[in-house]
């Protein structure tokens, strides 16, 4: 679908208009509404995440102004301008939004009363919205990266900013639909300090420098995105650019000062994206690189064509070769799984980190690290412990309350690797491979799911995979290993 423009958005369905007489009503109502309880968040149903995203509308495009005062601990100014197309008749409009204080609201340039309602901002339009309707909406916030750390959205790095959104932590950031079954097309325009430099998704259209010591950079994605995956990073950097396979332009993003100490691992992205491109096909996007932060997040994150890594991983001691390497590869795995191809809903997560570990581990295999074939009995041996911890590969427990990281467990990881793995040795490389390469190019800029993924493994194989791949997916207790009957699990402790 293209990106509509502003200039050329479809045109709206007619409008009963309100009277003037009837305006005044609403808002001298207002005043006793104001007393009354807020409505109640929406979401979508997410079984995992109930109240995120939600319903009647699709948003089609995000545009993301941000201007950063130049200390990470103060809140920026914002403006998130949302294109959006209604999918049913809607009195209010609920966004996810925490964590910023809102100070105007307009739907189609008509001022709109607002109200938050947990992390929901539920705005009530001067006119009702009908099914068909392509809404314009505008809200004025802050964006406060102050916070515990580990709540996701912005991470505060030693020289700016940088994002980590996943799995619901964008409407920390920005008001958004924020669940990845609605992806939308960004454009970022972010003012920061001359002295700094600004990043995001995509590619630049365009640095302007402003009176009084500010640039405003502006970033455009060419490939729809969920919100968990918007990136945005602020700070004392060095873009550092090379050419990838087929001309695709990398650009990678560090410190300036670690220009020169990090460039033996930059400069590997090319053949990594060789290497997946060999075994899945053509890179889904419009350019690639790594961005390298100065923090501590205790975690690598996939976001969006640009991925986010922290600094410790390249500079501390004691991590193989192969090991770095491999975890390079599982985060631009990603760009294939989780990102081009991304769950409808949560409990799909097992499709994104399945795949990433099965890259990652083949690609270890291949550059020095243990075998494939080794990695799989180990966690043979663990998953009934895993599943009894955190449920089966797709159908996870719910994160712990108040940790919702904890969502990110082994069985989610190497436990989908080895639903992978044993899919493998029902139906054959050759069909695998076949599956792989067609999983991610008839999905590709869209979502999927489990059954869309157990459909095409029988198509593919020319034999029904539910009954196999359901004791795989979603069983208690892990399933007899194909071609290794002598694999056992521990029992669970």
């Amino acid at each position: 679908m293209p990106h509509p423009s502003r200039s050329s958005r479809p045109s709206r369905s007619p409008r009963a208009r309100v009277l003037r007489a009837a305006v005044l009503v609403a808002l001298s109502a207002g005043l006793v509404a104001a007393a009354l309880p807020p409505p109640p968040p929406l979401g979508i149903g997410d079984p995992l995440f109930p109240h995120l995203g939600n319903p009647g509308y699709d948003v089609l495009s995000y545009d993301i102004d941000l201007t950063y005062p130049g200390r990470n601990t103060q809140p920026l100014a914002g403006v998130t301008h949302l294109q959006a197309l209604a999918t049913a008749d809607l009195e209010r409009i609920n966004l996810d939004f925490t964590h910023g204080k809102v100070s105007a609201v307009t739907v189609d340039g008509e001022p709109a009363r607002y109200v938050t309602s947990d992390e929901d901002l539920v705005i009530t339009p001067a006119q009702a919205v009908e099914r068909g309707d392509t809404l314009d909406i505008t809200v004025t916030h802050t964006s406060d990266p102050s916070g515990p750390a580990d709540s996701g959205g912005w991470v505060r790095t030693g020289d700016g900013l940088a994002m980590a959104n996943q799995a619901d932590a964008a409407h920390r950031v920005f008001p958004s639909n924020d669940h990845p079954a609605d992806k939308a097309y960004f454009t970022f325009r972010i003012t920061a300090p001359d002295n700094l430099t600004a990043v995001a998704n995509g590619l630049p259209a365009g640095r302007e420098r402003h009176d009084g010591g500010t640039t405003t950079w502006t970033y455009k994605t060419v490939h729809p995105m969920a919100t968990e995956l918007a990136q945005v990073s602020i700070g004392d950097s060095a873009v550092v650019r090379r050419e990838g396979p087929h001309g695709l332009p990398v650009r990678d993003v560090v410190r300036t000062a670690d220009r020169e100490l990090l460039e033996p691992w930059l400069r590997r992205t090319p053949g990594h994206l060789e290497w997946m491109e060999g075994r899945v096909g053509p890179y889904p996007f419009e350019t690639y690189g790594i961005l390298v932060a100065d923090a501590d997040t205790g975690f690598e994150l996939e976001t969006q064509t640009l991925s986010l890594f922290e600094r410790g991983i390249f500079t501390e001691p004691g991590y193989p070769e192969w090991y770095v390497d491999s975890v390079l590869v599982h985060e631009l795995s990603h760009q294939w799984f989780g990102d081009s191809v991304s769950p409808r809903a949560w409990s799909d997560l097992w499709l994104n980190e399945g795949h990433a570990t099965w890259y990652e581990a083949t690609y270890a295999e291949e550059h020095g690290g243990p075998t494939l074939e080794r990695r799989m009995k180990a966690a043979y041996e663990a998953s009934d412990q895993w599943r009894e911890d955190g449920g089966p590969p797709a159908a996870p427990k719910p994160p712990a309350p108040g940790e919702k990281i904890s969502l990110f467990r082994p069985v989610v990881y190497d436990g989908a690797a080895l639903a992978l793995y044993a899919l493998r040795h029902e139906i054959g490389d050759e069909a695998f491979g076949q599956l792989e390469r067609r999983w991610v190019a008839e999905h590709r800029d869209g979502t999927a799911t489990t059954a869309d993924f157990v459909a095409l493994a029988g198509e593919v194989s020319g034999h029904d995979q539910t009954a196999f791949l359901h004791d795989w997916l979603y069983a208690a207790k892990t399933p007899p290993m194909p071609g290794h009957p002598d694999w056992k699990s521990r029992t669970p402790r």
